[in-house]
């Protein structure tokens, strides 16, 4: 069945087996029917609402915008105009436990926008949303909107679990239904910017918004992660500003990441470590050390160019992104003409070698001995990328951007960097797939995977991205020279 068919099907399937509490319902907000209109459009457009629920003592009612037009027309002035004479009291209402499909029959059959949801049978069961029409049809046919809905309408760290949970109900039906690696991973990390900037805006005072900046890096920076693996951010404050309590700050939003599923990062590059939470000009002789030595952050050992690495990734999620903009100026200051300093970063690409009888344990469907995806596949392709980025200026974020703009230049050659991204879609994905299946067993997800666990239709696939792979490494071993260092 080719796509465009059976998308019509999974959205009747989504219809017949989803719930209406599974869709986007707007909390209900109340006005008393005595109101004026004047006073409850200013109610509304001060919490960013088209309608709201009116209660005249044992009725409720609703009062849209629509509602309001058709008040205008009348000849008293709206500010004398109470909202019960001009909202709805004939309600229709669902049950929350109902399906969708109900619910649009309901919409369909009645001739009206939005549903007032109750949770239970009964008549005065308590109100729990509001389902319209929109949210709806969106949930059937886009996911992940109505999840962007819910992170912007978010009000507490629980509204954005709730939110978070959706993300990974989402990745899950998308790589089921076979949509390319590459769009899911643009989805998500979409989603999870906005769900970052979202908790940062309920934790930090504006005051702290304006004079700093909020990274995410590693694969969250690049935009390629998918599952949440750990936490990777850093906090860049503006030079001369100071705010008293923001160590217990760093440690709410990391703790609120954690609930949020979010893992602390093991290497302990978080926002919560002062390494990775300086002002501007700290932070920049901090990138100095990381390349010629001394000071903090381990210059002139292996952690340096680790260090580098990640920040190289970072992507600004909120506040002020001149802030991160600097911090990458300086870096190209402190980096020209360092081609010494480029081949130990790029050497970590190097790091990782394959077992001597690597294509014949793929060949072995019983074969139980494990092979990481990232050592030997995935971390190859992009840290290598990444140390020509650094090395030719190349400012993109993604592996796949970097690539097309090295190709671009001329600093690497058309059919290898389409045999590296091709490959690194397919490793994503096949990592993908066993990860979801590691978490259907109550396990964490890794990277590792046996011949046993690969299908026929991954194993031949695999060893030629391994292969593309084992090319890559001996390109960077002559174009950085390994064999002098």
């Amino acid at each position: 069945m080719t796509p465009s068919a059976a998308e019509p099907q999974r959205e009747m399937l989504t219809l017949v087996t989803a719930r209406i509490r599974d869709a986007y319902l707007r909390k209900p907000y109340y006005v008393d029917g005595a109101t004026d209109l004047v006073s409850v459009c200013r109610e509304l457009s001060a919490h960013g609402l088209t309608h709201a629920l009116v209660r005249d003592g044992s009725r409720l009612g609703i009062f849209t915008t629509t509602d309001l037009r058709d008040a205008l027309l009348r000849e008293q002035p709206p500010q004398q105009l109470a909202v019960r004479e001009v909202a709805r009291f004939d309600l229709v209402a669902v049950q929350a436990d109902a399906d969708l499909f109900e619910a649009l029959w309901l919409m369909v059959s009645h001739r009206v926008h939005r549903l007032v949801v109750r949770d239970g049978e009964a008549m005065d069961a308590p109100v729990i949303g509001v389902l319209g029409q929109l949210d709806l049809v969106s949930f059937v046919a886009n996911h992940s909107h109505i999840v962007a809905l819910q992170i912007d309408d978010a009000a507490s760290v629980d509204d954005l679990g709730d939110a978070a949970r959706r993300v990974d109900e989402m990745v899950k039906l998308l790589h089921g239904s076979g949509i390319r690696i590459e769009r899911i991973t643009r989805l998500v990390s979409e989603l999870n910017t906005r769900l970052f900037a979202r908790l940062w805006t309920l934790l930090a005072p504006s005051e702290l918004r304006a004079n700093s900046c909020l990274l995410v890096m590693g694969s969250e920076g690049r935009g390629e992660q998918i599952l949440k693996t750990d936490q990777d951010n850093a906090l860049l404050l503006r030079d001369g500003f100071e705010w008293p309590g923001l160590q217990e700050l760093c440690a709410r939003f990391s703790a609120a990441l954690q609930a949020l599923g979010y893992p602390p990062c093991p290497g302990d590059i978080m926002i919560t470590n002062p390494l990775w939470c300086q002002p501007l000009a700290r932070f920049q002789e901090t990138q100095r050390s990381w390349i010629y030595g001394g000071g903090a952050g381990g210059g002139g050992s292996a952690d340096g160019p680790m260090h580098l690495a990640i920040f190289f990734d970072a992507a600004c999620v909120a506040g002020d992104p001149d802030l991160l903009l600097e911090a990458r100026a300086h870096l190209d200051r402190i980096l020209a003409g360092n081609d010494l300093f480029f081949a130990r970063f790029a050497r970590a690409a190097d790091q990782f070698q394959e077992p001597g009888n690597w294509f014949t344990r793929l060949t072995r469907s019983r074969d139980e001995q494990p092979l990481d995806l990232k050592k030997l596949g995935t971390f190859p392709i992009v840290h290598g990328v990444r140390a020509l980025a650094l090395q030719y200026g190349v400012r993109e974020q993604g592996t796949a951007a970097r690539l097309a703009r090295l190709q671009e230049a001329q600093h690497i050659d058309a059919p290898l960097a389409g045999d590296l991204l091709q490959a690194l879609r397919l490793l994503m994905g096949i990592r993908l797939t066993h990860q979801l299946a590691q978490r259907e067993q109550g396990l964490a997800p890794g990277n590792e995977v046996r011949a046993s666990d690969l299908s026929t239709l991954e194993r031949e696939p695999l060893h030629d991205a391994l292969a593309i792979v084992k090319r890559f490494r001996q390109f960077l071993r002559q174009h950085f020279r390994f064999d002098a260092l």
